[in-house]
């Protein structure tokens, strides 16, 4: 290739072409950096081996509305189904600039040998949209808040039960409000990065604030608030965005921080969720996912850190399944089984018991002293 025709190919993927144009054939060739070694934090931190005996995903669609996912990446390339491309037309099966593709990895990267990381629900599928290739839409090759609200319609009649926004505006746009309440009217679970400007003075980011939306924002390895992490009462919960391994185009791995990758350990979670308990709304889902995350209270915090283990365990009643929906087969390190309703049952059942050989104790002895039921009588008489 010569020189001008290589550098065209890259500008392809750096500057808008005009309407109309299809998406270019390939990206430019990432810039070589060592990959992370060892164990990710993330796979100590949550016990997934118990989680898979519970759910894996399967079944649930999560759209990722982002820079596109590369579906050549090996621990993705049957976990992904491509959607629309708002940045350069066609289908969204490039991701130039690898946040989509990692954001995706964390949701449902499939396991792989010799590889440690995975995705915490490796069971979903990703419906991949293209709109942005930067995480804040005001800046840079980013599309617009138009093709964002768009994207998020299109997630909806793509099938998807959760929409992953790893991204931010700020400002309250009246088309992407209006196709975030569509969404949530639809029984859809939105979840979005509660942004990385709190040093910058802490702009009100959306879609996160707005109402139904679940709002993410990051915390570190010890479990304290990224310094960059914002603040409101638009936080609903935090989740890991330290450090975090994922997948990287084309076929290796990256650590990122920010509450972009924050977002997706909750749109997982959610997707265990709607698998292992299929009658749960929209709303019910949010309510859980608040209600089983561990110490909030604090400023930037929410409802606390998610738990996706307690998430899926602890709920009012036994799990409801369907014919054809993903159980399991046990592990051999099982851990504690999801509550149900067989300790309360067996309760009942050996309080009566006890109560019958008491009866069968004093019944016999009532006799022998001639006892009978007292009578009372009526007021008045003697």
């Amino acid at each position: 290739m010569s020189g001008l025709a290589a550098l065209l190919s890259v500008v392809a993927c750096l500057v808008a072409p005009p309407a109309g144009a299809h998406a270019p054939a390939a990206c430019p060739s990432p810039t070589s950096r060592p990959e992370p070694a060892g164990t990710p934090w993330l796979q100590q931190r949550y016990d997934q081996r118990m989680l898979v005996r519970l759910a894996d995903g399967h079944g649930v669609t999560v759209a990722v509305i982002d820079s596109g996912v590369d579906a050549r990446h090996p621990q993705l390339h049957d976990a992904v189904q491509p959607g629309p491309d708002h940045l350069d037309g066609g289908l969204s099966r490039l991701d130039c600039v690898g946040h989509g593709t990692a954001v995706a990895g964390i949701i449902a990267a499939r396991p792989a040998d010799g590889v440690d990381f995975r995705g915490l629900a490796p069971g979903a599928t990703i419906l991949a949209l293209r709109v942005t290739e930067l995480v804040e839409l005001e800046n840079g090759r980013r599309g617009t808040p138009a093709d964002l609200a768009t994207a998020i319609r299109e997630a909806v009649e793509g099938g998807a039960r959760v929409i992953n926004l790893s991204l931010v505006l700020y400002r309250d746009d009246p088309a992407v409000r209006a196709a975030v309440a569509d969404a949530l009217a639809r029984d859809v679970i939105v979840v979005a990065a509660a942004g990385n400007r709190y040093a910058e003075g802490n702009p009100v980011p959306y879609p996160a604030a707005y109402d139904g939306v679940i709002g993410v924002g990051a915390v570190d390895e010890s479990g304290e608030r990224l310094p960059s992490s914002q603040v409101g009462d638009y936080v609903d919960l935090v989740a890991p965005g330290a450090g975090i391994v994922s997948t990287f185009p084309p076929a290796g791995l990256r650590a990122g921080d920010g509450t972009s990758f924050a977002t997706p350990f909750v749109s997982a979670t959610a997707a265990l969720l709607l698998q292992y308990r299929p009658e749960l709304s929209a709303r019910e889902v949010a309510e859980q996912l608040r209600a089983t995350a561990d110490g909030g209270g604090a400023a930037g915090y929410g409802a606390g850190r998610l738990n996706p283990l307690r998430a899926l365990t602890e709920l009012a009643g036994p799990p409801s399944r369907s014919p054809g929906v993903y159980a399991p087969a046990p592990h051999p390190a099982a851990g504690p089984a999801p509550r149900t309703g067989a300790l309360p049952l067996a309760a009942a059942l050996l309080a009566t018991a006890l109560l019958l050989v008491a009866a069968a104790i004093a019944l016999p002895r009532a006799r022998r002293r001639h006892w009978r039921p007292a009578v009372q009588r009526a007021p008045g008489n003697s």
